[in-house]
């Protein structure tokens, strides 16, 4: 009976395969009948919290946000973010750069920024500033001007 049990959990290696490459499958189920495999774990990534960067010298926090801007991952927002850091990053108070510091680094999804720069869903309260009422501005791009790549670093 121990052997039986032994061997339905360590059987079968059942081999797939393709024109160019092969798969192992590897059953971990007690009943091999029902073709249960083990589950891939469904979780999200863990993203380090947002610590927000006191006593940052103003020019080292702007190449930052103008680097973070450039460098989101998903095509829309880096060409948003970065023409709109291109055109007003430099013009920013410091309180300004913090409010778009925490808009570009605290929500975990930049499709909710895009969402809600484009206004397809409400700004949260906590994001909802002078600042994201410029990036609405500059989204809604009244003088129609191309944006199909981002500006030059210089």
């Amino acid at each position: 009976m121990a052997q039986h049990i032994f061997c339905r959990l360590l059987m079968p290696i059942r081999q797939l395969t393709s024109k160019h490459s092969v798969y192992f499958v590897r059953y971990l189920s007690s009943d091999i009948s029902s073709g249960d495999m083990y589950p891939s774990p469904q979780t999200e990534p863990w993203i380090p919290p947002y610590v927000e960067r006191e006593n940052e010298p103003a020019s080292l926090k702007k190449a930052r946000l103008l680097y973070q801007s450039r460098k989101r991952g998903m095509l829309e927002n880096g060409l948003i973010l970065s023409t709109f850091a291109s055109r007003y990053l430099e013009g920013m108070s410091d309180n300004h750069m913090s409010l778009y510091d925490r808009l570009i680094n605290l929500p975990s999804n930049d499709w909710d920024i895009y969402y809600w720069a484009t206004g397809v869903r409400e700004t949260p309260e906590e994001f909802n500033n002078e600042v994201m009422d410029l990036l609405k501005e500059h989204v809604r791009n009244k003088d129609k001007e191309s944006r199909f790549k981002q500006p030059d670093l210089y």
